[in-house]
């Protein structure tokens, strides 16, 4: 039995906790300064509380971090500064020059790092998530879920691989939704939208209801978007790419953030109002 801590178990880390206690590990989380939603899903999966993330830190053999993109490098020197001597596992989106700077940090504190990218959402089904991994040896991680329901992959041993994925797989998903939104409020603003969807449906007569099912989704996450499409950018332009594309794209979804604070599923007319005001 190996123990893992997880920085932090929302509905993605939970899931993960989930997969680690499900293949016979002990799942430890930080209490201190945490919702009560976040108290309520440790408790009912069975994680093991503990007060700080020094005491994580010194309680776990692993540290499984899955955060927002831009609070990478801030949990990364926390956890540093806990004194921790295990491995640790970004799980971030980030990007992989960010994922080469954390990493530098953790190996000039004698921190086993190793990249990793989740693709998918929470996992609760098999077959519907995958965890991938690179770095040295990174099947220390992967041995934390042989049983499911999450699966994983490793694709390497050099650090920034695992994140080279997840930011070439989020360039597509999330960019082209982003692009879609926009798209939508551009000819809701010019008195069109519904000659639009005329026009896709005369191409695909799925499409339409797609495009706004795909808009209406990425709404309440819009948040979390925001600093991914970040990250993309970053990517694009260390290979001598335009970052401009998911630049935008992060606009959209900064303008949808606001939609964070409601727990209702709101409607395309709302949600192309809110892009087309540019109210965040």
């Amino acid at each position: 039995m190996t123990t893992i801590g997880i920085l932090h178990p929302g509905e993605m880390g939970i899931s993960i906790a989930a997969s680690a206690t499900n293949s016979g590990h002990r799942a430890y989380w930080v209490s201190h300064g945490r919702s009560i939603k976040t108290r309520v899903r440790a408790d009912e999966h069975g994680l093991v509380e503990t007060e700080s993330i020094s005491e994580l830190c010194g309680t776990c053999a692993i540290i499984i971090c899955v955060c927002p993109p831009h609070a990478a490098e801030e949990v990364a020197k926390l956890v540093i500064e806990g004194g921790f001597q295990g491995s640790y596992l970004d799980a971030n989106a980030i990007s992989p020059q960010r994922a080469l700077r954390i990493e530098n940090m953790m190996r000039e504190h004698n921190i086993h790092f190793i990249d990793g990218s989740i693709i998918g959402g929470p996992a609760w089904k098999p077959g519907e998530t995958v965890l991938y991994l690179s770095g040295k040896n990174a099947n220390v991680i992967a041995n934390c879920f042989k049983n499911g329901p999450l699966a994983t992959k490793i694709i390497g041993e050099e650090v920034g691989k695992a994140s080279a994925l997840k930011m070439c797989y989020a360039a597509y998903s999330k960019g082209t939704t982003a692009l879609l939104s926009a798209i939508l409020a551009t000819a809701e603003s010019l008195g069109v939208r519904q000659e639009l969807y005329q026009q896709w449906d005369l191409d695909d007569p799925a499409f339409s209801e797609q495009a706004n099912r795909r808009v209406i989704r990425a709404a309440v996450k819009a948040w979390r978007f925001e600093g991914e499409m970040q990250e993309v950018e970053s990517t694009f332009q260390a290979v001598g790419l335009p970052g401009g594309f998911h630049s935008a794209a992060a606009e959209v979804y900064h303008r949808m953030a606001a939609l964070k604070k409601s727990s209702m599923e709101h409607t395309i007319d709302e949600i192309i109002d809110i892009i087309a005001d540019g109210t965040d």
